[in-house]
């Protein structure tokens, strides 16, 4: 009976703490995929995944960078299953439009950069672009030191700079 108890505790709990970061998971997810049905499976899947685990885990405080790290992962395995390329979805392309005086043309030069990043790579520009995580957080994102993150990090910032540039040169 208390056992009984002590596992609706667990399932309470992992559900109101999943609640509280769904959307970011979603965001992430996205991010990958470029794809709501694809995202929405990812973090299913992930969620599952985070629920089995879930009665292993002995402190709290990390929930949210654990659940993120699982994500990634489960987006990871996903494309690579996939292997195929991946679209931006119409309202995904309105959006992208209108966002801070970018044009279309610049936003879609940016995806196809990142797009031949490496999907670990890729990690490190969405974790701190598209979720806004600072270096220590990514760090326990990646569950890296903080130091590796910023190298790793500016080393790929680099490589997507030469990919725009390489761009811009081809279609000269």
């Amino acid at each position: 009976m208390i056992r009984l108890n002590h596992k609706k505790m667990k399932e309470q709990q992992f559900s109101e703490n999943i609640a509280g970061i769904q959307e970011k998971l979603y965001r992430l997810a996205y991010s990958y995929v470029k794809n709501e049905h694809e995202a929405l499976d990812i973090v299913s899947e992930a969620t599952y995944k985070g629920f089995l685990a879930y009665g292993k885990m002995n402190s709290m405080t990390y929930f949210d960078s654990w659940m993120s790290r699982i994500v990634i992962n489960t987006a990871i395995d996903h494309i690579r299953r996939n292997k195929r390329v991946t679209y931006m979805e119409d309202h995904m392309q309105e959006f992208v439009a209108t966002e801070r005086g970018v044009t279309l043309e610049e936003k879609m030069d940016l995806y196809d950069a990142l797009d031949r990043l490496l999907p670990e790579e890729k990690t490190y520009i969405i974790l701190k672009y598209f979720v806004n995580l600072p270096f220590r957080e990514m760090a326990e994102v990646l569950a890296l030191p903080e130091n590796t993150v910023k190298s790793k990090f500016y080393r790929i910032i680099n490589k997507l700079k030469f990919y725009l540039i390489e761009g811009e040169i081809e279609n000269i």
